[in-house]
């Protein structure tokens, strides 16, 4: 039997409402209870076939992504319970291809964002310093391509400098073990094209040119810039108070290289199907759902977005809150909550990010679950909420950065290997999804949805005239909150290092 199809049974869901007018009011265990595996490893794969059938990626303005837009938008449509729009917008897209060989030897090499077309068939030169001033390249730069550590300075600054001295090209070589993961120039400029390299191929080079010994390299960099035009999906319930609203996110767009079924596959599909589960109840208090394009970008949906909600009077105070699902499945995961309270991090969300935060821990407690924290420093869409003085949370699972010996006490998986060694590769494909960690941070969606679509007087409202200047406190705490199970699991810390949202410029 050929299983049910997400826009299935959103046609379903829609059905039950037609026929049965008076719904029940929702409760988190009636939501949970219809929040299933099945459900959300169906709606992966409708990704990753989208994915497949699309040159391997759904990058924003992409066929790849526009499909993705069209998927969630007749699924939520199907539903009846939602009033669905897509919101247009225009962003500059930066992609393309490249190549490097060193002494006839191809080595693994990326382009980075907003970066300059060019090839380059010259010596490697290496750069005194971290290539931060034009002073630090020496006259023999000029004609040829240049070696640069990662460090204390913008890529962008480093590859702009290469140019100003007369490089043909630049390799900048990470300054921690492994590749830049991402990087980007941040805009369109006068660059000498530039390749990232891992830390140990450009140590390696080093070390050749510091024994004297000549590096022969061939560099291309074929560079495309073009404006796309793509969309967010917004769903707003037709029931409940619209003056009161609780908004929920996740990104819809992958990076260039793959498919993004973790990043972020997982938060669509897990936010998607909380919005199917919902339809089968009434509601207090209105939700609306932000599926944001070209966050890989620098968060240009959800910036576009809140953008737009400024431009009514009044509209910015009907938000009460915004909950960010970004990467909720990695393979290698640990449950963390984003910072609100600030007392891990030292930085406070808006009135109301604490109550989310704890409203978090509180599930993961009576799941019996272990949490952690992570830094909420606005590098995901939360960030244009957290500007605009509307109080926000989340849910993260990891991304590049290793796992430590105690969040293996606590979680499981391996220490000292990535949350997600596929992040921003090819592999984060459908078989790059921890199903227990998607199905449980799911779970916890549909629960603070429910919620607060019932009751939002712990938060409080929102001042669009009045921002509240975010608060370092004059304290650090050295272990997160503990359930019976953390105390098990001794000197777990807060998770210090965070989703890296945009790509890095540094």
């Amino acid at each position: 039997m050929r299983p049910l199809t997400l826009p299935v049974l959103a046609a379903l869901a829609a059905s039950c409402a037609a026929t049965h007018p008076t719904l029940p009011p929702v409760t988190s265990e009636a939501l949970q209870a219809l929040i299933s595996l099945d459900e959300l490893t169906s709606g992966a794969k409708q990704l990753q076939a989208i994915a497949d059938a699309a040159g391997g990626n759904r990058v924003f303005g992409s066929k790849g992504h526009n499909d993705t837009v069209y998927f969630l938008y007749d699924t939520l449509l199907a539903t009846g319970y939602y009033d669905v729009y897509l919101q247009d917008f225009v962003e500059l897209f930066s992609g393309g291809t490249s190549s490097l060989t060193v002494n006839g030897e191809t080595v693994p090499a990326d382009l980075f964002t907003y970066d300059s077309s060019g090839s380059a068939s010259a010596n490697l030169v290496a750069v005194s310093n971290l290539g931060c001033e034009v002073t630090d390249f020496p006259p023999e730069s000029a004609n040829a391509v240049v070696l640069i550590s990662r460090g204390e300075c913008p890529f962008a600054q480093k590859a702009a400098n290469a140019a100003a001295a007369g490089a043909l090209g630049a390799l900048i070589y990470n300054n921690v073990p492994g590749a830049i993961s991402g990087g980007t120039l941040s805009e369109p400029g006068d660059y000498a094209p530039a390749l990232s390299i891992s830390q140990e191929d450009g140590l390696a080079l080093l070390a050749e040119l510091e024994a004297g010994a000549p590096v022969a390299v061939e560099l291309e960099v074929n560079a495309v810039l073009e404006n796309r035009t793509t969309f967010n999906v917004i769903a707003e319930t037709k029931g409940g108070d619209h003056d009161n609203v609780i908004a929920l996110g996740a990104h819809t767009d992958s990076v260039e290289v793959g498919p993004g079924i973790n990043d972020n596959g997982s938060g669509t599909i897990g936010i998607l199907n909380v919005a199917i589960a919902l339809s089968n109840f009434t509601i207090t208090n209105a939700v609306r759902f932000g599926f944001w394009s070209a966050e890989e970008f620098g968060l240009k949906g959800s910036t576009h977005y809140v953008s737009t909600l400024n431009q009514t009077a009044g509209e910015t105070a009907k938000v009460r809150a915004y909950l960010n699902f970004d990467m909720i499945a990695s393979p290698n995961y640990a449950y963390m909550i984003y910072d609100g309270d600030g007392s891990s991090f030292n930085l406070t969300g808006p009135p109301g990010s604490a109550e989310i935060e704890a409203d978090f821990e509180a599930f993961f407690t009576s799941a019996g679950e272990n949490f952690t924290s992570t830094a909420f420093d606005g590098r995901s869409d939360y960030g244009p909420f957290l500007e605009n003085n509307i109080p926000a949370g989340g849910l993260f699972t990891g991304a590049e950065d290793t796992k430590t010996p105690e969040e293996v006490a606590a979680f499981g998986g391996t220490a000292d290997v990535a949350y997600d060694a596929n992040y921003h590769q090819p592999g984060d494909n459908i078989d790059n999804l921890n199903l227990d960690a998607f199905l449980l941070n799911t779970k916890a969606i549909a629960n603070s949805i429910a919620l607060y679509a019932t009751d939002l007087s712990k938060i409080p409202p929102v001042s669009a005239t009045a921002p509240t200047k975010r608060v370092r406190r004059v304290y650090s705490r050295d272990a997160v909150r503990t359930t019976p199970r953390q105390k098990r699991a001794s000197g777990l810390k807060p998770h210090a290092r965070t989703r890296r949202g945009p790509a890095p410029t540094m």
